[in-house]
Order: C-alpha cells, then structure tokens, then sequence
C-alpha cells in the first residue's frame, strides 16, 4: 500500500507540476528516481576498485595513442542495446574504453553484471562511470559491490584520468576539492570523464546541474590543465570550450549506437563520432 501511495503522488506531482520533471531527460522511473542514494555516502571512498584489474590501470599508452567514450547504454533485463558488438570496432591504437553514466536502466545487479560481462570482452579496459539511473532504487550498493568506487583517479603513463560523480546533478565542494587536489600531480594529458553535462544547446533547455557554481568551478578548476572532459545525459551531442578544455556531451549509445573515438597525441587532441 506504501508503494502504490508513493507512486500515486509522484504521478499526481508529474501531471500537476511537468516542469518539475524535465530536467530529468528521458525515460525515467519516478519511484526509482525518489528512491536513489546520496552522493555524501558514496563519496566516502574513493579509489575502490572491484572490477578493474590492476593492469587495467597502469598501461603504457605512450605519445600516441586513441581512446572511445560513449555514454547511456541503458542495459535493461540483460538487453544492452547493442553494446556486445563494440568488441568488433576496437583499433590497434585503441587503448581502453568509458562509458560516462548510465550504463543500466535501474542498476540492478543483473544488468551491471551484463555490462561487466561485456567490458570483459573488448580486450582492453572498460572504465566505468556512475549516472543517475545506475543509483535508481537505491542500487548503488550493488554498484559499490561489483565496481567500486563512484569517483576514482587513473594514471597511465602519459595521461591521467579522473572519474567524477554527478549522478545526483551535483558533484559537492568536497568532490571538487578532491579534483583541484589531484590535479597537482597528474600527468601531461588529463580527461575527466562523468555523467551530468555542464552545458546546454539553447537559453530554453534546463540545466542540469543543480547548482550552476559547480559549473563555473569546475571550468576554473580545468583550465589549462585538461585536455577534454566527456559527459552525457540529456541523449544529445553538445561541443564547447573553455579555458582550453574541449567539453564533449555525447548522444545516447542505446538509439543512436554513437560513439566517440579520441585521438591523443604530442600536438594536441581530435576526435571522430562513428556509429555502430
């Protein structure tokens, strides 16, 4: 009875109030979304990992070299849209692979397990970042168990790379602190890689950060010290720069099978978006 009265008010909420709800993009689950976790408890760790193998962390990757990022795999009831035929596109000069957010529908332990299972397959690393629907339910427990930690720093050879959480539409000032800390020490190339994109295409569209103060720090905190930060989310492309950094929000891996290829070399980066 709990359940069909927390649904009845959400629908009655979604009907009375719609603007509530936009920000939320596409395919939502109210009762999933009420029901998700706090970035504060997942943020009490960092650099947890149950996926990744040591070896998927510290590579060689030399001067040269070429990475894919897509976003919003939407795995849902084991079906991951596609996703299994990734392994056929990986290059020679590809080096490991992330998916920004939204890699299940809910989160259930069923459909992390398929995108492990998959990430298995390419033959070079799959990093992981967590979105909004991966906390659906309460489900970043299971996210925790069989990945890890929701923020995380990585650190190859040439490059580093930082995960950040905004499954909640916020990273926090402790997150952010955590960032302009690390950045001290990273290597020449860095890309920031999370799920919540920093801009949108027209004054109309909604932001979706929560606090668009995140957006100016973060911008300020990567200034000529980042190369690219990858986002996703509202299932459209959008390119901007700033400070120097290219911020890159790629469409949805789930309809449009798209994905970005990056090329990392001594003069700089490019990129290519190819579909499956």
């Amino acid at each position: 009875m709990v359940i069909k009265s927390l649904r009845s008010r959400v629908l009655l909420l979604a009907a009375l109030f719609p603007v509530l709800f936009l920000p939320l993009a596409c395919n939502v689950d109210l009762l999933g979304l009420i029901a998700s976790g706090e970035l504060d408890v997942r943020l009490e760790s960092k650099n947890v990992f149950k996926f990744l193998t040591g070896s998927d962390r510290n590579r060689s990757l030399g001067n040269e070299y070429s990475f894919i990022v897509l976003t919003d795999t939407h795995i849902e009831d084991g079906k991951a849209h596609g996703l299994e035929g990734l392994k056929d596109l990986i290059k020679p000069d590809d080096k490991f692979v992330v998916v920004t957010g939204d890699i299940t529908q809910n989160g259930s332990r069923r459909d992390v397990e398929k995108f492990i299972e998959i990430a298995r397959t390419l033959g070079i690393p799959c990093y992981p970042v967590i979105g909004n629907h991966d906390i659906y339910f309460d489900n970043w427990p299971i996210w925790k168990d069989l990945i890890g930690s929701t923020r995380y720093r990585i650190d190859h050879d040439t490059t580093s790379l930082f995960v950040l959480d905004s499954a909640n539409a916020s990273f926090g000032s402790d997150q952010l602190d955590w960032l302009q800390d690390e950045l001290r020490s990273a290597q020449s190339h860095v890309f920031v890689f999370t799920h919540a994109n920093l801009f949108v295409e027209t004054p109309a569209d909604i932001e979706q950060l929560t606090d668009t103060r995140e957006r100016a720090r973060i911008i300020s905190i990567l200034k000529g010290r980042a190369d690219a930060m990858f986002m996703g989310h509202v299932h459209r492309r959008i390119i901007r720069k700033a400070g120097g950094v290219e911020y890159i929000t790629i469409e949805d891996f789930k309809a449009n099978g798209v994905y970005c290829r990056v090329h990392v070399s001594d003069s700089g980066i490019s990129w290519e978006f190819e579909k499956l």
